[in-house]
């Protein structure tokens, strides 16, 4: 497969020097160990799977044997396979102290993240990596995705400018490296293959008790609802499940990556807020094969088009704080009396309302609710519309018109 250049290569590169530990997590088929594979060109570093079963075996059983053999420095792939590791590294860090001897990777977030936190607190540089970034998959420089000016003047260098059109065929494709490259020429074979290769065993893994007909059943009615409010009685009768198995399974799949909650801004002078998530996928090209566009075309003038649109939004925003090694601080804005605000920024003590219009141009009216956030302790910063328009434009000097390609 033809290599596409990670933005997060400089991150691991730099944090490589400062702690012993970096653990490397993200859905499977995104570019893990691709990524460190390339990094590690030219380098004496050795390599070591644990999807090898025997190898998964001697690490679980013997550990201690297993890091005699596999001498650092190492890269470690899916470590979540045995976390009797965690331990003896942190003797051989302790002992050794030694910057970037163990790069680890894994496809299970939360369970690694437990095993990490009682070993290795303090030794370990966390970074996660999620299906390409438009930057990354179309051309530009990346950055953490902000509202000043400048900073939006810098992010068309080096884009390619995107119409709707063009928007949809990527939404429609999604953003995982094997389609992205060309290697693939269909997202339907690709998807249905993950469906069953890569996420039926990993959710078999988490949870013995699965059926894959409805875990099948129920991740489609969760992408039907990508965007929305999380309701889990309906999820639960859609898919024909209790409330129970619903919980469960939604935690199976922010586990391994696949999804991320959009929680309410909460702030105790904004009242009559609501308290629900919003439910996201990272890939867009997995919700539409769930759903079943055909094609681009008819996905962009159906009836999920928006809603998939905000989805793709979100993710890419969420995406270009991730890739900096960040966390992006973003929420939405629901209130009782149903004024809402798709996105909300936070940074450096200032509110950023953004709405996302499937719009080419979106009316100023849209700006009528950003207000709510004005309260005597918060500070509103710049606003903006992000839709279809294909050039950087503003309502006003606080306001900007932000193109889907921009961000």
């Amino acid at each position: 497969m033809s290599y596409i250049r990670r933005s997060l290569e400089k991150i691991v590169l730099q944090v490589t020097k400062e702690y012993p530990v970096l653990l490397l997590s993200g859905p499977r088929q995104v570019g893990k160990t691709t990524m460190l594979k390339k990094l590690m060109e030219g380098t004496v570093r050795n390599y070591v799977s644990l999807d090898d079963l025997q190898e998964r075996e001697l690490a679980r059983t013997d550990p201690e044997l297993f890091l005699q053999l596999h001498k650092p420095p190492i890269l470690i792939d899916e470590v979540q396979y045995a976390p009797e590791l965690f331990p003896y590294i942190k003797l051989i860090v302790d002992k050794e102290q030694n910057k970037g001897d163990f790069w680890l990777t894994g496809s299970q977030v939360f369970s690694l993240m437990r095993g990490v936190q009682e070993s290795l607190a303090g030794r370990v540089a966390l970074l996660s990596l999620s299906s390409l970034s438009q930057a990354e998959a179309y051309g530009g420089e990346e950055e953490m995705f902000t509202l000043d000016t400048e900073s939006l003047l810098s992010r068309k260098k080096g884009r390619k400018l995107a119409d709707a059109e063009e928007i949809f065929k990527r939404i429609f494709k999604g953003s995982m490296p094997a389609i992205v490259s060309g290697d693939i020429s269909s997202p339907g074979i690709f998807y249905n293959s993950y469906l069953s290769t890569y996420i039926e065993r990993d959710v078999k893994s988490l949870s013995d008790a699965i059926d894959s007909l409805k875990f099948l059943r129920f991740i489609t009615a969760l992408a039907a609802r990508c965007s929305q409010m999380l309701n889990i009685s309906e999820l639960a009768r859609d898919a024909e499940l209790n409330q129970k198995q619903v919980k469960d399974w939604l935690g199976i799949l922010e586990t391994l990556g696949i999804l991320f909650y959009l929680y309410p801004y909460s702030n105790n002078l904004l009242k009559r807020l609501v308290k629900t998530p919003k439910v996201y996928f990272y890939d867009t090209g997995l919700v539409a094969y769930l759903t079943k566009w055909s094609s681009p075309e008819t996905l962009a003038s159906g009836a999920m088009s928006g809603s998939i649109l905000e989805n793709y939004v979100v993710s890419e925003i969420r995406k270009t704080y991730l890739n900096q090694g960040k966390e992006a601080f973003i929420y939405y804005y629901r209130d009782k009396d149903a004024k809402e605000i798709d996105l909300v920024l936070e940074q450096d003590g200032e509110l950023h309302p953004i709405e996302i219009k499937k719009s080419a141009n979106p009316a100023s009216e849209i700006l009528r609710v950003f207000p709510v956030l004005d309260k005597p302790s918060l500070k509103r910063g710049n606003g903006a519309v992000i839709c279809l328009k294909t050039d950087l434009s503003a309502f006003n000097k606080e306001n900007y018109i932000v193109p889907v390609w921009m961000i």
